[in-house]
């Protein structure tokens, strides 16, 4: 049985494979920092609407989460990512993300630390 924040990260990760931009700018908070490891870091939502509004668009995705842990205002959750573009061609991503939320009960995420590779 999934406690509330392990659902929240649910929904979370799947608004990220559906694109929905929406729902992902209502999880997080207005001073929101995405790191992501190796490329960049997003500072402020702004910014993140940016980059979100910017994402492929043309691929279908798939999630596989194999972990997620929380903890307080921590969390981290890891797993797989399959994209597949209009043109068949299939890629397949690692990832584990580390969150900070604001708060405990019913917070928003502050800060995002992103580590993804892609796998053959």
């Amino acid at each position: 049985m999934e406690t509330k924040n392990q659902a929240f990260f649910r929904t979370f990760n799947e608004a990220f494979v559906k694109g929905d931009i929406e729902k992902i700018l209502a999880s997080v908070t207005d001073d929101i920092v995405w790191r992501m490891v190796g490329s960049d870091t997003i500072n402020g939502i702004e910014a993140l609407t940016q980059a979100l509004t910017g994402m492929d668009n043309d691929s279908d995705f798939e999630l596989e989460i194999e972990y997620m842990i929380t903890h307080g205002k921590e969390a981290a959750v890891n797993g797989m990512i399959h994209s597949t573009n209009s043109d068949g061609e299939q890629k397949h991503y690692s990832f584990c993300d580390i969150y900070r939320l604001n708060k405990h009960k019913d917070g928003k995420i502050k800060e995002i630390i992103s580590y993804v590779l892609e796998v053959h």
